[in-house]
């Protein structure tokens, strides 16, 4: 008489759960908890806005979404971290979906160089966290996106979803196509390693539990050459919230310049 075979229902059972779910839902019931706080910043709720934002880290779909964006949807996802994981399984990344949380604690990252574009012998630094931090923070991204978004200028291009360096060059093109003005070009050298982290954490006004998690990142540290660095200043380029901290950090400066020449017209 033949035995059965015990069937292990754990590894299919996640997959299929995966695969099974409805991401129209998941990304619409997202989409409208962001535009609720969105709108509720525009209009100067800031109370309003904070729950949204409160509930918005409690949503179950936002942990999906962000098991979602991190391992399958963007260009890095095979890039690994200190752990060396490149690929996920979709019953790791249910497993991760679930494992997502705002616990204060992070993992070093895993210090890269690539050349810089534009100059040869320069190369920049990138610090890649693993896909269980990358998972993380694209999930607080997403929660402080809809607040910015609703706070930066319109005349903010550079880091921002939906627009490029081209959009930048039509603005100005079209702001002194009528009438000859004068253009100054800014560069900020190494803008992003020399950000202060508490003038940073305090410019956020995110919740504290956000706020916590944002810290843990940006004094987790740099592996490089089996050597553990400190980082005291600045927003490693390689993880998901860094240009956001970047356009955060940034944030007042086309006021800073208008205050002094009220005629000026910034484009970041």
């Amino acid at each position: 008489m033949r035995r059965r075979r015990r069937a292990n229902t754990q590894g299919p059972s996640l997959m299929a759960a995966w695969q099974d779910i409805p991401w129209t839902k998941v990304h619409r019931h997202v989409c409208r908890l962001q535009k609720r706080m969105y709108r509720a910043t525009q209009r100067g709720a800031i109370s309003p806005a904070r729950k949204r934002q409160t509930l918005r880290v409690k949503s179950w779909y936002a942990r999906l979404l962000a098991g979602r964006r991190v391992p399958q949807d963007n260009r890095g996802e095979h890039t690994a971290g200190l752990d060396g994981v490149k690929f996920l399984t979709p019953a790791q990344r249910f497993a991760l979906a679930k494992a997502i949380g705002l616990d204060g604690r992070a993992t070093p990252l895993r210090r890269t160089w690539i050349p810089q574009r534009g100059s040869a012998p320069d190369k920049r630094p990138l610090g890649m966290p693993t896909q269980h931090d990358r998972a993380p923070q694209t999930f607080v991204r997403q929660a402080l996106a809809p607040e910015w978004e609703a706070k930066l200028s319109p005349q903010t291009y550079g880091f921002r979803p939906g627009r490029a360096c081209w959009d930048a060059i039509d603005a100005s093109f079209h702001g002194r196509k009528f009438r000859p003005q004068s253009a100054l070009k800014v560069d900020i050298a190494k803008g992003f390693d020399r950000i202060g982290h508490d003038a940073l954490l305090a410019k956020t006004q995110a919740t504290p539990v956000i706020r916590r998690q944002l810290k843990a990142w940006l004094k987790a540290g740099l592996m490089e050459d089996h050597q553990l660095l400190p980082t005291r200043a600045g927003t490693p380029q390689g993880g998901s919230c860094a240009p956001l901290l970047a356009l955060i950090a940034l944030y007042g400066m086309d006021e800073a310049i208008t205050r002094v020449h009220p005629r000026a017209r910034v484009i970041a």
